[in-house]
């Protein structure tokens, strides 16, 4: 039987640009957690916020921050998530580290880039899905305005199994003008792939004037929200497999679904 998986989304503000005070911001968090959980989910950029700055603030792939989550899963012995900014070669990536107690990792490379912000100029956009593997749950990594975009999020069958993957997880600067589409989307992102959908957000004020009221949540398959913050805190939730086991079971909703290819 698969277990259940305890999740830790810390929200939280952010020190502008200065990498040194969120990764000791994020220790001191991190130890405050008292009970395990098998994955703690940071927000976007954790380490610096929503920067266009990368020249200034890029982190060759696998160096300082890196080894900082390393270091975490290895004491929390829980699988540590969260985006920086990355460089790698002579590109630079919004890149979703996923990293695990025994130091393996997996990655993701921000697909969707922000145009409104320019991000899109200062970053090279990833192209690949990548599902990670958390105590047998599968999960789907994804960062921020990738939310807005249904196809790349949509679980594909195949010849093992209906469903591709158990949650979905976004790490997010998502500013509070458009919060309630945040809102929105995360429940239909859960719904319509009969999965747990995860949002991680900040809170506070950007070095560009941004404004962010958090709304980390947790929903479940049904789209039902299970979690819930618009303060600084750490929510910690437990999804469990045998209940969406047995709803998709009820429900096999994806049997139906479309076959597509994504490009």
């Amino acid at each position: 039987m698969i277990p259940e998986l305890q999740i830790a989304l810390i929200q939280s503000e952010l020190h502008w640009e200065k990498v040194d005070a969120n990764l000791a911001m994020f220790e001191e968090k991190i130890w405050t957690i008292k009970d395990p959980v098998d994955l703690i989910v940071l927000p976007e950029m954790f380490t610096t916020g929503f920067s266009m700055e990368p020249q200034q603030l890029g982190e060759v792939h696998k160096t300082r921050t890196f080894k900082w989550m390393q270091q975490q899963a290895a004491q929390t012995k829980a699988v540590i998530m969260g985006s920086i900014i990355a460089k790698e070669g002579p590109n630079y990536y919004n890149r979703l580290y996923a990293v695990h107690p025994n130091g393996s990792f997996q990655h993701y490379d921000k697909k969707h880039l922000f145009g409104l912000a320019g991000e899109d100029k200062d970053y090279s956009a990833g192209s690949q899905r990548v599902i990670v593997d958390v105590k047998g749950w599968k999960i789907f990594p994804l960062v921020c305005y990738d939310l807005r975009f249904p196809v790349w999020a949509r679980s594909q069958k195949n010849a093992d199994d209906l469903y591709e993957y158990d949650a979905l997880i976004y790490v997010a600067n998502w500013p509070e003008p458009r919060v309630n589409a945040w809102d929105t989307l995360l429940a239909a992102r859960a719904i319509e792939n009969t999965a747990y959908c995860v949002g991680v957000n900040r809170i506070g004020q950007d070095g560009v004037g941004a404004n962010y009221v958090g709304h980390s949540a947790v929903y479940d398959y049904k789209g039902k929200p299970m979690a819930f913050s618009d303060k600084e805190e750490i929510l910690i939730t437990t999804i469990t497999k045998e209940d969406l086991l047995s709803f998709r079971e009820r429900f096999p909703f994806q049997a139906d679904a479309d076959g597509f290819e994504l490009s």
